[in-house]
């Protein structure tokens, strides 16, 4: 049996005003909320329990999950009430997982990337390796907006580092880590800690068994408004992606990778490029729409014209790319 956590609990501030609204874990991408395409991943990599650590509109998430049925796994949700930083929240999630053997493998998700990367080889590499945690690390061509990453020939981690301006390698952390429960157990209740900053430098220095599992395969951290919209591209896979339940007349364009969520109702010659629709919400006829975020029962009247906006039933916003 494998559990995970997944730190929902961000307020996305780099995505403003599109989180004004909306905790950026829920925002759609290619019609499922982030949050909805981890829970299939942990699904496909054999996890059977997850708590997921909310904060910033922690409300929402219920709604919608419920308790995980209908992705066969048994959801649980841990609420910060003040944020507590990775590790303070991972310590906060992990009290509502049942009690575990000290060695006992717990999945943790950053809850605003998009990976597609093999997690049950890296749960089977962290096992094989008697590891104390494994981290995700990918290799990417400018490492300097992220943390790097160096190892040994045998895959230990030799050091944490923060962003750079001259990397000393361009492997990164991917923000997907298995750890044992024992360093889980470790990080202080109710205190605010970052286990980027504090826990695995620790766990280094100590020489504990902290190893990369390397996998080059897609993966996106959607931090801002550019990179949602190229997530959403990137998983549409085509012109567009349309959900059963919505209603989309045969004279519209959509084009771009756009994605009309469930209930959404599009007009008569409208054209959306680019674009991410909302469930429920109704583009009117003529309206054409580029690079546009449309939240939940947003509407659009017809023939308007608008680029890079956020619009929802309360607001009309420039998005900055």
């Amino acid at each position: 049996m494998t559990v995970g956590i997944l730190l929902v609990g961000g307020r996305g501030t780099r995505l403003a005003p599109i989180t004004s609204e909306i905790p950026k874990p829920m925002l759609p991408v290619a019609c499922k909320p982030v949050t909805e395409h981890q829970i299939l991943a942990a699904q496909r990599a054999g996890i059977t329990t997850l708590v997921l650590a909310t904060s910033y509109l922690s409300e929402v998430f219920i709604p919608y999950f419920g308790d995980g049925s209908k992705w066969g796994i048994d959801l649980r949700y841990a609420v910060e009430k003040d944020p507590l930083g990775t590790g303070g929240a991972i310590a906060n999630a992990a009290a509502h997982l049942d009690k575990g053997a000290s060695d006992e493998a717990v999945v943790i998700f950053n809850g605003d990337v998009l990976s597609q990367h093999n997690l049950a080889a890296q749960i089977e590499f962290h096992k094989k390796s008697s590891a104390d945690v494994t981290l995700h690390l990918i290799q990417v061509a400018d490492a300097r907006a992220f943390g790097c990453v160096p190892t040994t020939a045998d895959g230990r981690v030799e050091a944490f580092l923060e962003k750079m301006e001259n990397p000393v390698t361009d492997w990164i952390n991917a923000g997907c880590y298995v750890f044992t429960r024992e360093v889980i157990d470790s990080i202080p209740q109710a205190t605010v800690v970052s286990v980027e900053r504090e826990t695995f430098p620790q766990l280094i220095n100590e020489q504990r068994r902290v190893f990369a599992y390397k996998e080059a395969s897609y993966w996106l951290d959607i931090g801002n408004p550019g990179a949602l919209f190229k997530g959403s591209q990137d998983l549409v896979g085509a012109s567009s992606l349309i959900s059963p339940t919505a209603e989309v007349d045969p004279t519209a364009v959509l084009t771009g990778g756009t994605s009309i969520g469930a209930g959404a109702v599009i007009g008569a010659g409208a054209v959306l490029d680019n674009c991410i629709v909302s469930a429920g919400s109704i583009v009117k006829a003529g309206a054409h729409l580029r690079r546009c975020f449309l939240a939940a029962a947003a509407v659009v009247e017809e023939n308007i014209s608008y680029e890079d906006r956020y619009i929802s039933q309360n607001e009309n916003l420039p998005i900055i790319f």
